[in-house]
């Protein structure tokens, strides 16, 4: 069974936001990590990029295949997890931690209530 933290917010891509005031920090979630495998690289995110919610922002690969990444929330981007970009197995170790991939200012906080919480999204996964 793949880890669901608390206190975080999850899209069915498989993404997770975890919101600090107006700033969201997004990772993918233990789950996706594990069905993708070993990764091998984390494209690095535009700073100062302006996003849609569900918008393709990145791209993430690992010895098994390719996935994009999507913004669960619309805004700016305003920080790139460095150490993830330059040392992607940490997303494999630390999901929710150390390998958390940008930052984003929230433009519309009424875009969460989209969004599933813990017990939702690990409804979702046992389907």
């Amino acid at each position: 069974m793949s880890k669901v933290l608390e206190n975080l917010y999850y899209q069915a891509t498989d993404e997770w936001l975890k919101v600090e005031g107006d700033i969201g920090i997004v990772g993918i979630t233990d789950y996706a990590q594990d069905k993708l495998g070993d990764i091998v690289y984390l494209e690095e995110a535009s700073l100062g990029r302006k996003v849609k919610k569900g918008e393709a922002i990145i791209s993430i690969e690992s010895v098994k295949a390719a996935a994009e990444i999507h913004s669960p929330i619309s805004g700016e981007i305003i920080e790139v997890n460095k150490e993830a970009v330059n040392n992607p197995q940490i997303i494999n170790e630390d999901p929710y931690g150390k390998g958390w991939l940008f930052k984003i200012k929230i433009e519309n906080m009424d875009e969460l209530k989209d969004l599933m919480d813990a017990k939702g999204y690990s409804e979702y996964r046992k389907e």
